[in-house]
């Protein structure tokens, strides 16, 4: 009886062993797939100027937006906010009122990407905003390039003149500082991503640093 109970005991802890060993390989091909996944996505990314006339799903907007407010902040404080435009009307001022903007007036979609001051750091932290909001931008460009859709990021803030005109045309308060206009639509192109690599940027423990490990 004791042998029998012996066997089935060594072949329950046999089980649990090759089940935490099949488990261990998925997780391990799945960690594998995302990097790769993620890894093309990061590499495979450009900037998409001309877009044909279908709307961009109000799904597909809500996960750009969800991907944009996982980004990181300085002490998690979110100075974002986020102006969706898909008036036709309003996507031609902004074409006209910020000509590094002028794709918008054929497209369905622009997210304007803000800054809260009202949430921003205080004292010398404060301007980390931009990071912050630059950093919500890039994650809202690589869920747009994920779902298949076309961006390009347009600059707004610190030009004095283009903040002025995206202010006063979306009537954001004093408190609201657009930072930048993202583009969005279906692409009619398909222009190919730039190979950005240069060993040459690279610095190993001090400027000009050479990697140790050499």
């Amino acid at each position: 009886m004791k042998s029998k109970l012996l066997m089935a005991a060594l072949a329950i802890a046999l089980l649990a062993v090759s089940i935490q060993l099949t488990s261990a390989k998925s997780d391990s091909r799945q960690q594998t797939a995302d990097d790769a996944a993620v890894y093309q996505a990061i590499l495979s990314r450009t900037s998409v100027r001309a877009y044909t006339e279908q709307a961009v799903e109000k799904a597909k907007v809500e996960k750009m937006l969800r991907a944009a407010m996982a980004a990181p902040s300085a002490v998690n404080k979110q100075p974002w906010h986020f102006v969706v435009i898909n008036n036709k009307n309003t996507l031609g001022q902004i074409a006209r009122l910020t000509p590094n903007t002028g794709m918008a007036a054929g497209a369905p979609l622009a997210i304007v990407v803000c800054g809260d001051m009202k949430k921003a750091l205080d004292g010398e932290g404060r301007d980390f905003w931009v990071q912050d909001v630059s950093a919500a931008t890039e994650n809202l460009l690589l869920e747009a390039h994920a779902l298949g859709l076309g961006a390009v990021w347009t600059g707004v803030y610190p030009i004095k003149d283009k903040v002025k005109a995206i202010r006063e045309l979306l009537k954001l308060p004093e408190t609201i500082v657009p930072l930048t206009t993202v583009v969005i639509g279906y692409p009619k192109e398909a222009p190919r991503p730039k190979d950005k690599w240069k060993p040459a940027n690279i610095s190993y423990n001090t400027f000009g640093g050479k990697d140790v490990a050499e």
